[in-house]
């Protein structure tokens, strides 16, 4: 375990899932409107293998996925202003990109955003690398370097349905230093920036700005991305996505 992360974990959580005014950004992460739909079965994506590239994703975001990437998490956003989306898991096989998983998600519950910032509560879009792993919960099987500590759990003030958000974690590498701590507040771009963008655990609503899946989908996640094989998330709303 990293303890120079877990000990600065009270601060990264505070600002954590996009957050970072110091009042606890992602408090209301629980309070999306009644009837968004819950992490259930996905849509939208192409379940075709043997593709020679991502489905849906132009050439903007394509040319930023690194040529060595053998793994691509793709989230589809419905719209760039909507909190529901669909998460995919991409292979890269010999024959080219197999889909490996696909799950129901929702995103920042404001939406999507090409120039983040602290407190928008929308999503980042973009290419981020995926090289760190942790939560409440014991590491799963993660080929991730995985943080087990209970200094992910959520301040008690924050809703009672985001308890387990962060049970498992994959962090984002918006605005963090690669190869730490998911817990390792350091914001290289600056505070207000924002940062602490996770792939985590689904409530049911939008978040601050994380992604997030059902717990099955986050176990097979950590299971599945491998270092050796580069992992990237590419994510954005379809419009974005698309150009």
């Amino acid at each position: 375990m990293r303890m120079a992360a877990v000990a600065a974990a009270g601060l990264v959580l505070l600002a954590g899932c996009g957050g970072g005014s110091g009042r606890g950004d992602g408090k209301d992460d629980g309070a999306g409107k009644k009837g968004e739909r819950p992490g259930g079965a996905a849509r939208g994506a192409s379940a075709t293998t043997h593709l020679e590239r991502i489905p849906e994703v132009g050439s903007a975001l394509r040319s930023r996925i690194p040529a060595g990437s053998r793994q691509v998490v793709a989230v589809y956003g419905d719209g760039a202003d909507s909190a529901d989306a669909t998460v995919v898991l991409y292979d890269k096989g010999a024959k080219g990109w197999d889909q490996k998983g696909r799950w129901a998600a929702h995103n920042g519950r404001r939406g999507w955003t090409v120039h983040h910032h602290e407190g928008d509560k929308r999503s980042p879009v973009g290419v981020f690398a995926l090289t760190d792993a942790g939560g409440v919960l014991a590491d799963p099987g993660a080929k991730l370097p995985y943080t087990h500590s209970s200094a992910f759990t959520p301040p008690s003030y924050w809703s009672k349905n985001t308890r387990h958000d962060f049970d498992y974690v994959v962090a984002i590498n918006y605005n963090r230093v690669k190869g730490t701590s998911p817990l390792d507040p350091t914001r290289p771009e600056g505070q207000s920036k924002g940062g602490g963008v996770w792939l985590h655990m689904d409530h049911g609503s939008g978040t601050s700005a994380c992604v997030s899946v059902p717990k099955a989908a986050m176990q097979a996640l950590l299971r599945a991305l491998d270092p050796a094989r580069q992992p990237v998330v590419v994510m954005g709303d379809k419009a974005h996505l698309a150009a």
